[in-house]
């Protein structure tokens, strides 16, 4: 093909590629008589996907390692490194399943690969009860999210109007809410202490506005604010 006055062509077979448009008047095209004719060049090829792909050593197991065996999401709640004097070095573990909240002792070969679990953790705020769900929200976007009653199973007992938790999920599907570890709760029905119960130490039961029951010194009474470790439910401090 022959195109007068124009630059920057790249021939081909059948057509020509231009950088740039330009007008042609009363040109020839592949044997057709054409008034005007505009061609821009677009790339064709599809942008380049990559999968990430998570992997870990087993040597690098630790608390609170989020990993993935048999197609589901576990954490590792207890490890030990073990070599022995004969025979290959192990990793004995205790894991948690995040989507059926059991507990197994699994051992793997020391430097063996394990893949990690892709675990996306966001703070939402706890903020009613539907029914037999807990819904979560993303104060910036409003998008909620439900745990059923039987997913958080003890924990909705730290449960409050207003924490704000870390929502965990994988997969797209919320598995787990973690609660922050130090939580103000008032107590609102408690014992009334004994004189001389300070200088002996000792406990008694609360309830704080949960409804979860916390064993507190004696001094702590009806209306006192109390830190608690959701994590164990102890007593930590009075506020």
């Amino acid at each position: 093909m022959r195109a007068m006055g124009l630059s920057n062509a790249i021939s081909c077979n059948n057509c020509s590629m231009y950088s740039k448009t330009h007008p042609l008047n009363q040109s020839s095209f592949h044997g057709q008589k054409i008034s005007r004719l505009q061609i821009s060049w677009r790339p064709t090829a599809s942008p380049v996907r990559f999968t990430r792909i998570l992997a870990l050593s087993t040597n690098d197991i630790k608390v609170g390692t989020n990993i993935e065996v048999d197609g589901a999401p576990w954490r590792v709640m207890e490890f030990l490194h073990v070599k022995p004097g004969k025979g290959a070095a192990f990793v004995r573990t205790k894991m948690r399943n995040y989507v059926t909240g059991n507990t197994v002792d699994k051992t793997f070969r020391a430097g063996a690969s394990v893949a990690e679990a892709d675990i996306v953790k966001e703070t939402k705020q706890y903020t009613y009860k539907d029914g037999g769900q807990f819904v979560f929200m993303d104060m910036s976007t409003y998008e909620e999210s439900r745990l059923n009653e039987s997913d958080l199973g003890d924990k909705k007992m730290w449960l409050k109007e207003g924490l704000e938790c870390n929502v965990l999920s994988w997969n797209g599907r919320v598995i787990d809410v973690e609660f922050p570890v130090s939580t103000m709760y008032k107590v609102v029905e408690a014992e009334i202490g004994v004189k001389g119960d300070t200088v002996q130490g000792g406990s008694k039961p609360v309830t704080i506005d949960t409804g979860a029951v916390v064993y507190v010194p004696f001094f702590v009474n009806v209306g006192d604010d109390i830190i608690v470790d959701t994590r164990t439910g102890s007593y930590m401090s009075r506020v």
